[in-house]
């Protein structure tokens, strides 16, 4: 009788600690998703402001036709979206197009004077500081994920329910935001 008490016991104990364990995985994934969508919000902001940005700068330096297709450009790679690496390229190579539009406004004092240029400049920098920070809640979440997937007992519950690592939202080594950006005169 009191060894079916202890097994009983045991196995109640075992069932908490699989429940327990499979709910963790399942905050994980939550915050990793919830994470994402912060970060597609962010990105939609970001292209919604980019034409304004572009049309503006038009105005004063037609001529700059080369750098203002770039972005353009850049803009609509980064909308197709695809896989997280190359999602993260395409954001990159627009970051890095935005940076050649904001260097190549200091070629034309007028532009920097302009109201509208500066509000939505100011408006993309300040959602260029949101997406950095969506980032790093976004891959914070996803080390968390991915370190419970792997470490030992959890990843046994992980293979069982066919829980995986998700990738890290990354600037790539040889991307443009490792990259100066050059200002010409």
């Amino acid at each position: 009788m009191s060894g079916t008490v202890i097994l009983l016991g045991v196995l109640a104990v075992v069932g908490l600690w699989l429940v327990s364990i499979y709910n963790n995985f399942i905050k994980l994934i939550t915050r990793s998703e919830e994470a994402w969508a912060d970060i597609e919000v962010q990105l939609k902001r970001r292209y919604d402001l980019i034409p304004n940005l572009v049309e503006t700068v038009k105005g004063y330096a037609a001529h700059e036709k080369g750098t203002l297709d770039k972005v353009i450009q850049a803009r609509a790679e980064a909308m197709k979206g695809g896989s997280m690496a190359d999602r993260a390229a395409e954001e990159n190579m627009l970051s890095g197009a935005l940076k050649s539009l904001f260097a190549l406004s200091e070629n034309y004092p007028d532009l920097k004077a302009n109201q509208n240029f500066m509000k939505l400049q100011d408006e993309l920098t300040d959602t260029e500081d949101k997406i950095q920070a969506a980032r790093r809640f976004y891959n914070g979440n996803v080390r968390d994920l991915n370190i419970a997937v792997e470490s030992f007992p959890s990843n046994l519950i992980a293979n069982m329910f066919k829980f995986a690592k998700k990738e890290f939202f990354d600037i790539p080594d040889n991307g443009p935001e490792q990259q100066p950006v050059a200002v010409k005169f």
